[in-house]
């Protein structure tokens, strides 16, 4: 890893810091930024985040895309911990939390849209970030593209209903042009961009120019990353401060979530002997959230300032510290899993 991949969890923590601070100090420049949106997505993180992303989509080898349904047992486990598990577990959380546990510090009303937010944030499965977290575990980016692409095919299906059913509403409207349109800008725009820029480089076939060229944007998509997570927490700089209370109640059972999903998801993998390059994407894809996406649906189902709001923002900023120190783990646990030369041999024999 280089330098910047290195200490990424500084560069996140002091990027948060810098958001607040600067959205505090200027709320009107954000607020401008902010209102630059097309159905609930914002263009100026959205194109930060193909900043981010587009490095890694010059990594997929369209040619050995072909060969992924030789090798399911990845895709199956994702799928299932998506969208069997995570959207029951975070709704059953923040029932627990919210009715039970916690019943005496919220009101009612409150702690439903607390509720309302975290379910949103479980129904909505990773698709842009999830490219970071693989590139920094060294999976195999091909897989993940074909993951990722599994999961936005079957959330334009099933986001509605399932979230829908857990709201416990009939009449739950999603804003299918949000959920289109950030499909496009996070997963298809950027799969194009790349799949050009590679055929450019590697016209020879020996993947110098390729390779250096990757190796060369790497500190970009990095500062893709930071730069998102800037203007994130910018946007939020009114709200965050104000409710620390708030965001400390919703985030007891974010935590919980993500490192029990984590857990479960990556024990499994083990199980199955998947190799490393697989196993630490897909569980990367089922522990962290699209949360572009809740946001986006909270906001419009309950309102800017809604407590439904708050809880998927809190997502946010619960989310990437979070998914670093599982990043961390899964690189340092990798001898747990075969190598990909391994796994053939087993499957082979």
């Amino acid at each position: 890893m280089g330098f910047f991949e290195r200490y990424l969890s500084v560069w996140v923590g002091l990027c948060i810091l810098a958001g607040l601070l600067l959205g505090s100090l200027a709320p009107g420049v954000f607020q401008a930024i902010a209102a630059l949106e097309v159905a609930h997505v914002n263009l100026p993180v959205a194109l930060f985040i193909w900043v981010m992303i587009y490095p890694m989509m010059v990594q997929v080898d369209f040619t050995s895309i072909r060969d992924i349904g030789r090798k399911p047992k990845g895709l199956v486990l994702t799928l299932v911990i998506n969208w069997l598990v995570k959207p029951f577990t975070m709704a059953a959380l923040g029932w627990l939390f919210f009715r039970v546990i916690f019943a005496d510090l919220v009101d009612p009303q409150t702690a439903s849209e607390y509720i309302a937010g975290m379910i949103l944030l479980g129904v909505a499965p990773c698709t842009a970030m999830v490219f970071v977290w693989s590139h920094l575990t060294r999976g195999d980016a091909n897989y993940t593209l074909v993951q990722v692409s599994a999961n936005d095919i079957i959330m334009i299906f099933a986001f509605a209903p399932i979230a829908a059913f857990l709201l416990g509403v009939s009449d739950v409207a999603v804003p299918w042009d949000t959920l289109v349109l950030s499909v496009v800008l996070y997963v298809l725009i950027p799969l194009l961009a790349g799949l050009l820029t590679r055929r450019a480089l590697d016209r020879a076939d020996d993947h110098s120019q390729l390779e250096t060229f990757i190796r060369k944007m790497k500190p970009v998509s990095v500062a893709g990353l930071l730069a998102t997570v800037v203007l994130l927490f910018g946007f939020q700089a009114g709200t965050i401060p104000a409710k620390p209370i708030a965001i400390v109640l919703i985030a007891i059972p974010l935590l919980i979530q993500t490192y029990g999903i984590f857990a479960l998801a990556y024990g499994a993998a083990r199980a199955m002997r998947l190799p490393h390059n697989i196993a630490a994407p897909a569980c990367m894809i089922g522990t962290s959230n699209f949360f572009e996406l809740a946001v986006a649906v909270a906001i419009s189902l309950f309102g800017l300032n809604s407590g439904a709001a708050l809880a998927t923002v809190v997502g946010v900023l619960v989310e990437v510290p979070v998914m670093l120190t599982l990043v961390a783990f899964a690189n340092r646990t990798r001898h747990w899993f075969a190598a990909p030369e391994q796994e053939k041999a087993i499957h082979e024999h």
